[in-house]
């Protein structure tokens, strides 16, 4: 694993987006794993300015998002596509058909999964996967749990995420319950993992994910066993981490 400490969250986004950069600059028909939440909004940000400067072309470009939230359509304001859309789509020159999320509004959301999970194999494997954490520990929407689950499934979001995911909603009622994502096999299936992180309230879940045991109750720990991940924070967020490798 390579680890690169940042002064912030500017120079994290930075960073992460310059690797993201590098890949699609190699291998132009990049099939890139994506996530949301607020920590890839920078990186997002900084990939769509390369793009606008003519750095950057997406136009070959595939996607796969990690998750959305059952029951959300994505026209709503708080769904995964809605935010994809907001904060990369609509800023680079991608193909809209090439982006492919959950469909969250699926009449039979297990079916949704197989069928995704096949498409995910089908475009793959995964370039580079990009990963927010949890504070719990989660990756994608997969919670801790007494086993790691391996395929793109329905999860019950646990009370810690739902709190977490408040904000983004009118109150924390409105925060759907139930999610699809992709499992810890889909997203150790990628050729390369790039987890960013930022904040001191994410500092415990790297310790616990990076110098702690393989447990499924951590769900990030999974990447321990991953041939080539890049994890990329600023001070606050890798001062735990940082202190054990010391």
């Amino acid at each position: 694993m390579r680890i690169y400490c940042t002064e912030d969250y500017e120079a994290m986004s930075r960073k992460a987006a310059a690797i993201m950069a590098a890949q699609v600059l190699a291998k132009p028909d990049s099939l890139l794993g994506l996530a949301t939440g607020s920590t890839p909004v920078g990186l997002y940000r900084d990939l769509a300015a390369g793009c606008a400067a003519g750095d950057l072309d997406f136009s070959q470009v595939r996607t796969v998002n990690l998750d959305e939230y059952a029951g959300l359509d994505g026209t709503h304001d708080q769904s995964y596509r809605y935010f994809m859309n907001k904060n990369l789509f609509d800023h680079i020159n991608i193909d809209k058909a090439n982006t492919n999320v959950p469909d969250g509004k699926a009449a039979d959301p297990e079916a949704e999964c197989r069928r995704y999970e096949a498409l995910v194999a089908r475009l793959g494997p995964i370039d580079i996967q990009l990963l927010g954490l949890g504070r719990n520990g989660h990756i994608g929407f997969n919670e801790p749990a007494d086993v790691f689950v391996g395929p793109t499934h329905v999860v019950e979001l646990t009370q810690s995420t739902i709190d977490a995911n408040a904000r983004f909603f009118a109150s924390a009622d409105e925060v759907p319950k139930r999610a699809l994502t992709m499992g810890v096999g889909t997203i150790m299936g990628a050729k390369k993992i790039l987890l960013v992180v930022s904040g001191a309230d994410k500092a415990q879940a790297v310790k616990a994910a990076f110098a702690g045991p393989i447990d499924p109750h951590v769900p990030a720990s999974i990447l321990q066993l991953h041939p080539d991940v890049v994890l990329v924070g600023d001070k606050a967020a890798l001062a735990a981490l940082m202190e054990v490798r010391a």
